[in-house]
């Protein structure tokens, strides 16, 4: 009863004995260290934190000295692929008026940032998605009557040339109608079926890399261990694709784009909490997105390039979104990182859970 719990806990519980040897940890220190339990239970302080801030290994021999409870904040954690910024808490075991376990508590700064960044995307995006459809609703109507007008003008003229500019007049305005339609996102809803993630993603690998250049190579890095999802698989084409084209884009046909997919457990997406959730990265080595762009990339008609129509990135944005999703992105020159995250929703369990 005690393990579910803890394993519910977005914090890192970790238990160590006298011999600070771990002997418990929850699925969010898993997460957080970057490994299993299998892996982690009987290793060491030392051997844990030893590439870690100092203080961690100070804090837990004091704690284990003194008996009493410690807190330390903005401590950096040592992973495989990269650092992390903690606080800290210690809380020691009595029995018998001694030491006999230490539990650790450690929470992730950067992970309260992520969530918080999250949300006030979100909230930009719903915005700005009503206040497209308003704007479009208000061009549609007189666009209709507009074109309705020319179609009448062209069927009372004669002379050809006189026809030839009502017939640009119909043509604009269906170019228009089509502009609008690409602002408004998808129009239906996604047609949900179990599939295979990587399915997805060696489609879009072999598009891309078919319409690329010789001097463009794109690469995959799969997790085999990545269970089915339920999705509807033409929508996460046209999502994947619209970021693949922007990174090849950015890349003028000549580097190399990476695909690659991890398992999450206990991830936020928004408001919800998903228990697992796969992670698509999309990945290229370009000049990366200039900072006063980055909070504005996925809005609809911002775009970098003169001849973009800055509408790729809305409307994937708009169909992960539709299936409870989120994409994000990190960007410095020589690694850009387009982020997707989908739930796994698992047997039992609906997506309104």
């Amino acid at each position: 009863m005690h393990k579910r719990i803890l394993d519910h806990l977005n914090t890192a519980i970790l238990l160590f004995d006298r011999a600070l040897t771990l002997t418990y940890i929850n699925s969010a220190g898993e997460i957080l260290l970057a490994d299993s339990s299998r892996h982690l239970l009987g290793l060491g302080a030392y051997e844990l934190f030893k590439s870690s801030d100092p203080a961690l290994l100070v804090n837990l021999q004091q704690c284990l000295t003194m008996a009493e409870p410690l807190m330390d904040r903005e401590l950096i954690l040592d992973r495989m692929t990269h650092s992390l910024t903690i606080n800290l808490s210690l809380t020691p075991l009595l029995k018998n008026e001694r030491v006999n376990e230490i539990l650790v508590e450690l929470q992730q700064v950067d992970n309260h940032l992520r969530i918080s960044k999250e949300e006030h995307l979100l909230t930009q995006q719903n915005t700005a998605r009503l206040l497209v459809r308003g704007l479009a609703h208000e061009i549609k109507n007189p666009l209709g009557g507009l074109r309705g007008a020319a179609q009448l003008l062209d069927l009372e003229l004669h002379d050809p040339e006189l026809k030839e500019y009502t017939q640009i007049i119909i043509a604009e305005s269906d170019r228009l109608q089509g502009l609008m339609d690409k602002m408004l996102g998808p129009n239906k809803l996604p047609n949900k079926k179990t599939i295979n993630i990587h399915e997805v993603l060696e489609r879009v690998r072999q598009l891309v890399q078919a319409e690329g250049s010789s001097s463009l190579t794109v690469k995959s890095d799969y997790d085999p261990s990545i269970p089915e999802i339920l999705a509807d698989k033409d929508q996460l084409i046209q999502a994947i694709l619209n970021i693949a084209k922007n990174a090849v884009q950015a890349l003028n046909g000549e580097g190399d784009i990476s695909i690659r997919t991890r398992i999450h457990r206990q991830v936020n997406i928004g408001r919800k909490r998903y228990k697992l959730a796969v992670k698509c990265d999309i990945i290229d080595n370009g000049p990366g997105i200039d900072a006063d762009m980055m909070n504005q990339i996925f809005y609809p008609m911002i775009t970098g390039r003169a001849d973009g129509t800055g509408l790729g990135l809305s409307i994937a944005q708009a169909l992960i979104n539709q299936h409870n999703g989120l994409i994000e992105c990190n960007s410095e020159p020589g690694n850009t990182v387009f982020s997707i995250f989908l739930p796994i929703i698992t047997q039992g369990e609906s997506e309104n859970d």
